[in-house]
């Protein structure tokens, strides 16, 4: 019998866990801004969904909550959950990914 729902296995969470494994641990809307640069353009919603998806599987996990004040239009502070790789995580060296974050160090370091 086939299994119903969705499939355990997501690309979206597997580019989720290649982007964390270079970068280092990022908060969700950061994370769903450096995917729309690197892979095929996602919702946040949908960035959420793996992001709760992962950390139930074990891929991911919260590194850090921190609230951070500022100017919103909800209010003046906002919690950020930090995410980073779980135990079972499998990042497997993607290209793109590493790529990206080289060129993103050169960016930042001729700004200095």
């Amino acid at each position: 019998m086939a299994s119903r729902g969705r499939p355990a296995r997501s690309q979206i969470r597997q580019n989720i866990i290649e982007i964390l494994n270079v970068a280092g641990p990022l908060y969700g809307y950061k994370l769903h801004k450096f995917y729309n640069e690197i892979f095929p353009s996602c919702t946040r919603e949908n960035i959420y969904y793996n992001l709760r998806k992962g950390v139930a599987l074990n891929e991911l996990s919260i590194a850090d909550v921190r609230e951070e004040k500022g100017e919103y239009s909800w209010g003046s502070v906002v919690e950020k959950k930090y995410y980073k790789l779980g135990p079972r995580a499998v990042p497997r060296g993607d290209e793109r990914v590493r790529e990206f974050f080289e060129e993103l160090e050169k960016l930042s370091c001729k700004r200095e």
